[in-house]
């Protein structure tokens, strides 16, 4: 029986751009909880005791939110060099048979109990790609046996990805042996100098193993993008509210007769929807949070101790303490602590019917879910006026200044501001005629 999880959070993120700047990826936040704490409810769901975390450069913050639990052990992976490394960093702490996890993977309940009781280990929770791009390891499965896993193969996969393992104790000399590479690629593709647990099970067919395939029922998302975010806010959405009918209000928590919902809100602790605002679509909502004086939220996630109010508009997802005070449109994904000022405008249409093309790492991306919302760091602001055109980012620590029409992603600490050019000419009554 398996009593043990070893979730992998050591990644750098980099991809992920500008949320993993101040956070892990696995610490990022959706609806209001952080992916890892969604996989720890469920597996202490599932009667496992003994969770252990491994993170990487931002570890403390792990460490404070799963202070006060007692079944979750975080240790850090000082020097990471790929997932199948930082799994042997928990060598230690490994009793018998265990799942491994990624940090940065939304996976249900129901599919990690099913990888959990795999009648033979090891074992891969292989999830389709649905559409998504290959540009990861895939996962090829026949039957109920992986055969093999390729890295990042060229062109359309009907494919899988790997959202997790369960491996026997006596497994881990086998992971201890990985090539500090991925070996299986097509011709002329680079990996790069990382340890993936997937090249060990390359390794272990090889040599005449067998790998069982539990492939997922519910939409798992791998949160490697932006984007990604956004998929799997929507898919965490949809399991919420599929299992209740109208609205739901925590301890604390009020929306007065003057607001318009054409929709439903999971509403938390002591946050208010007040003064003729309107909700539209389902909406979650966080702690200590005011919504009030004829804003609009459109199918839209707000985090804690957030406030919306006259005349400004969301679309899209804001995590803790951002204000949109008044008279605004955001459409995107905001980070913590921001602060809009009046009329910021994020653009959300491209007047030639376009894709807005994004790149990553400087590797261009073609269509995907949210092309034209903004990306908004944590610890930004903005100025009165300033224009977001569709599909730009903003770094952390970063500022959007006054009346600026920004088309171009902004680095990390950096202030953006326009400069104007006056023509001073003589007016008076002569120029009516007087």
């Amino acid at each position: 029986m398996i009593t043990t999880a070893v979730i992998l959070d050591a990644g750098k993120g980099t991809k992920l751009w500008p949320y993993a700047q101040i956070r892990s990826k696995g610490m990022v936040p959706i609806c209001n909880k952080p992916v890892m704490r969604h996989l720890v409810d469920a597996l202490k769901n599932l009667g496992l005791k003994e969770i252990i975390i491994v993170g990487g450069a931002h570890a403390a913050g792990a460490r404070n939110h799963f202070r006060n639990d007692g079944e979750v052990r975080v240790i850090e992976d000082k020097n990471p060099k790929g997932p199948v490394f930082s799994l042997c960093a928990a060598k230690e702490y490994i009793a018998g048979d265990f799942l491994a996890l990624f940090g940065d993977t939304l996976v249900t309940e129901g599919d990690l109990k099913a990888l959990a009781e795999a009648s033979s280990l090891p074992a891969v929770l292989a999830s389709p790609l649905h559409g998504r791009s290959n540009d990861c390891i895939t996962c090829n499965v026949r039957g109920d046996r992986a055969t093999g896993f390729v890295g990042h193969p060229r062109g359309d996969s009907n494919g899988h990805f790997s959202a997790g393992f369960a491996f026997k104790k006596e497994h881990l000399a086998l992971l201890e042996t990985n090539a500090g590479r991925f070996m299986l690629t097509q011709v002329g593709m680079m990996p790069p100098l990382e340890g993936f647990i997937e090249m060990s099970l390359n390794d272990f067919i090889a040599d005449g193993g067998e790998i069982a395939a539990i492939v997922t029922k519910d939409h798992t998302v791998d949160i490697d993008k932006p984007w990604h975010i956004y998929e799997a806010e929507m898919a965490c959405k949809q399991r919420l509210f599929s299992a209740f009918e109208g609205n739901r209000l925590a301890e604390g928590a009020s929306i007065d007769s003057s607001v318009i919902l054409n929709g439903r809100v999971i509403l938390g602790r002591n946050s208010r929807i007040r003064r003729g605002a309107i909700i539209h679509g389902d909406c979650v909502i966080g702690d200590d949070t005011t919504i009030e004086n004829g804003c609009y939220l459109d199918d839209s996630s707000v985090g804690n101790r957030c406030y919306i109010g006259h005349g400004a508009e969301l679309g899209g997802i804001i995590w803790d303490k951002v204000y949109l005070y008044h008279y605004m449109e955001i459409n995107g994904i905001v980070g913590d602590n921001v602060d809009f000022g009046a009329a910021t405008v994020c653009g959300s249409l491209r007047f030639d019917d376009g894709v807005t093309r994004h790149r990553i790492k400087g590797r261009l991306e073609e269509q995907h879910e949210a092309q034209d919302a903004c990306f908004i760091g944590d610890y930004c602001r903005t100025g009165v006026n300033a224009i977001l055109m569709p599909g730009v980012k903003t770094g952390v620590y970063s500022v959007v200044g006054a009346g600026v029409i920004l088309r171009e992603d902004v680095p990390d600490n950096t202030l953006i501001y326009a400069e104007q050019t006056h023509v001073k000419k003589a007016w008076g009554p002569e120029m009516y005629g007087w």
